[in-house]
């Protein structure tokens, strides 16, 4: 059975940082032959994309909000995808979820439904 399981986040003061890290386990999960996205939700709000690594080429891909804050990135040997968020705001505070997907980072961040999700880590972010 396949599990993704983030962990990293907290409560940071606004201007500060977090790493979060999703980890993969499972026989055949690889998350370099997936797609991999973080998304966030936030009190009241829906479900919004945040970024997402492609596929065996780790392609990069950001929401408007986190671009230049925020950045994605994979390790094969430890199958972790890692979100490293930078100049954190309080709008940033949410609950953020690990997402693996098949097919491609474009198809992810326009809502397609993937076929994996992590628990989710709550990040808030103070004034």
């Amino acid at each position: 059975q396949v599990q993704l399981v983030e962990s990293g986040g907290g409560l940071v003061q606004a201007g500060g940082s977090l790493r979060l890290s999703c980890a993969a386990s499972g026989r055949t999960f690889q998350t370099y032959s997936y797609t991999m996205g973080w998304f966030r939700q936030a009190p009241g709000k829906e479900r919004e994309f945040v970024a997402a690594i492609t596929r065996y080429y780790s392609t990069t891909i950001y929401a408007d909000s986190v671009k230049a804050r925020f950045t994605v990135s994979r390790d094969n040997a430890k199958n972790t995808v890692y979100l490293q968020m930078n100049d954190l705001k309080p709008d940033d505070t949410a609950v953020y979820y690990c997402a693996g997907y098949a097919g491609t980072a474009r198809e992810l961040s326009e809502g397609v439904e993937p076929g994996y999700w992590g628990q989710g880590t709550q990040v808030t972010v103070s004034a």
